[in-house]
């Protein structure tokens, strides 16, 4: 029988607690409906503005209008355009993709656009946390994750060790950057910059246990409208990373969205590999030892 490596944390109820807050307000953190998403990037601009995010330069990539491409030191919000040609259902209300955005041809298919903005997941166990040397990141009341810069030493374990790919050391800086989740902002009860600034309220920022009920029904109502390929990501508490703080309702498979389809915390094994190690330590240094008092005899 397999037992879930997050059990201890999801007994704390909060990864706050984990951290050792013991009075902090509730989990908090966003819900992004990509089905009302319309790709005006308000949040990657509101970001930028709100945090003094340097600007990316003019860049023509090629990828539709997707001048950003990704997360990075430098983008802590991703607008990700994908167009993509698939027969489409009966419209839905409240749904970015619909009969009327539609262009059919002689076979019936359509070309649909896919909008979503991309954050860091505000992993409830996080990686990053766990191999950070000086501290730099931490856990804040909140339960967010937030990397302190003037503690940053640049070191990078942070970058390989997100399986979202989300931390990136910024060019003739060297130290790790990404979404605080406005954290200056709660603290003085304010809601972050670009669920402020979004117009449809894709992002949707409150209370996580809130959200995830807010996410279920939107859901079911997706479902029930047709739209059965809309899903939850990063809603399950019971996921590879103890479930984000930041998820989403995605239309299509995650994979489409740049999305790992199945994350898992990639310092799961690590007690277990240095229980191993210690093992192995005093296993070595007994064969030494006996070694040793072999040749003295």
């Amino acid at each position: 029988m397999t037992t879930n490596p997050f059990a201890q944390l999801l007994e704390d109820a909060d990864p706050a607690t984990a951290a050792g807050w013991t009075d902090h307000p509730p989990r908090v953190g966003f819900f992004t409906d990509t089905s009302v998403c319309i790709g005006c990037k308000a949040c990657e601009v509101a970001c930028k503005e709100w945090n003094h995010v340097p600007e990316d330069g003019l860049r023509f990539t090629g990828m539709s209008y997707d001048n950003t491409i990704g997360l990075g030191a430098d983008t802590w919000r991703h607008v990700a355009f994908i167009e993509q040609e698939k027969r489409i259902g009966r419209q839905v209300t409240g749904a970015a993709t619909s009969d009327g955005d539609r262009g059919d041809d002689d076979d019936g298919h359509a070309v649909r656009w896919l909008m979503s903005s991309d954050v860091c997941k505000h992993c409830t166990h996080a990686a990053c946390l766990d191999v950070c040397p000086t501290g730099a990141l931490f856990r804040t009341e909140f339960g967010t994750v937030v990397v302190q810069e003037d503690i940053c030493n640049g070191c990078g374990y942070c970058i390989p060790a997100c399986p979202y790919g989300v931390i990136d050391q910024r060019r003739g800086d060297g130290r790790a950057w990404k979404c605080t989740l406005c954290y200056d902002r709660l603290g003085v009860g304010a809601e972050p910059a670009c669920a402020k600034a979004c117009p449809t309220n894709s992002i949707q920022f409150g209370v996580l246990d809130e959200l995830r009920e807010r996410a279920d029904r939107r859901l079911a109502q997706l479902h029930d409208a047709g739209i059965g390929d809309a899903r939850l990501y990063g809603r399950d508490p019971e996921d590879g990373v103890g479930g984000d703080g930041a998820f989403f309702l995605l239309l299509d498979e995650p994979e489409v969205y740049g999305l790992p389809p199945d994350p898992v915390v990639t310092t799961r094994d690590l007690p277990q590999m240095w229980r191993r190690t210690a093992s192995a330590a005093v296993l070595l240094a007994g064969l030494v030892g006996a070694s040793f008092l072999r040749r003295t005899r």
